[in-house]
């Protein structure tokens, strides 16, 4: 177990007694304000280095248990359960630290990763689509699974499609996600329709054979009608 431990990260925390709005003037000292919790334990509040702690994200995935030391006390793991991030610059302005027991089960969402090539893809144009992007888990903390990898070399055409039920689990890992969810398929390029062009030389015969019989018809009840005031004016 002491081996396992030396290979986490670790990250170091203060206690903190500023709360509320008051926080933003350790953001502005490169602090990152946070909460560390767990089940049984009161919350603590705390704060930790902000460039550390970025460059642990940057090394770490979502489920990596991390060694936190409070105070200079004996480090305990922890799991960053939560980030607040700003809408606009995304840099972190809250973390919540979830401290947990090595002995309980925990369950955690683990994010899919697609490698290889869809020939339904390459070949034929095709959209890959993904149903979901992660899957539901449970298992010790030390177990937890950063990613579960799944090829769609599988997916040679647009009838084909990638299940949970298809996917490697880890023996220590129970899936808790339901089986028959899709992972990922392929959708077949839009087909676009070429509008029948329309011959304008027709619309133009028409059109003059239709001016040709108006002036006609105007022709003829223009002559009708000097023909009867000659026969007036005699």
């Amino acid at each position: 177990m002491a081996t396992a431990t030396s290979t986490r990260p670790s990250l170091a925390a203060e206690p903190r007694e500023i709360t509320g709005k008051a926080v933003a003037r350790l953001r502005r000292d490169g602090k990152l304000p946070g909460v560390v919790f767990g089940h049984g334990l009161e919350s603590t509040s705390v704060t930790v280095d902000a460039h550390d702690f970025e460059l642990l994200r940057r090394h770490t995935g979502p489920n990596a248990l991390v060694d936190l030391s409070v105070g200079g006390e004996g480090a305990q793991p922890v799991l960053i359960h939560d980030v607040q991030v700003h809408p606009v610059t995304r840099r972190p302005l809250h973390v919540d630290l979830f401290l947990v027991r090595m002995t309980e089960e925990l369950t955690v969402d683990v994010p899919l990763v697609a490698i290889g090539e869809s020939r339904a893809v390459v070949d034929e144009g095709g959209t890959l689509l993904h149903g979901i992007e992660s899957v539901r888990v449970k298992a010790l903390p030390d177990h937890l699974p950063q990613s579960i990898e799944y090829s769609i070399e599988s997916l040679v055409d647009f009838d084909t499609s990638i299940h949970v039920s298809d996917l490697v689990i880890p023996s220590d890992v129970t899936l808790l996600t339901d089986l028959d969810e899709t992972v990922a398929k392929v959708q077949a390029p839009r087909i676009e329709v070429e509008e029948v062009p329309v011959v304008e030389g027709e619309e133009g015969e028409e059109a003059e054979g239709g001016e040709a019989a108006e002036g006609e018809a105007a022709s003829g009840e223009g002559g009708g009608s000097d023909s009867g005031e000659g026969g007036s004016e005699s």
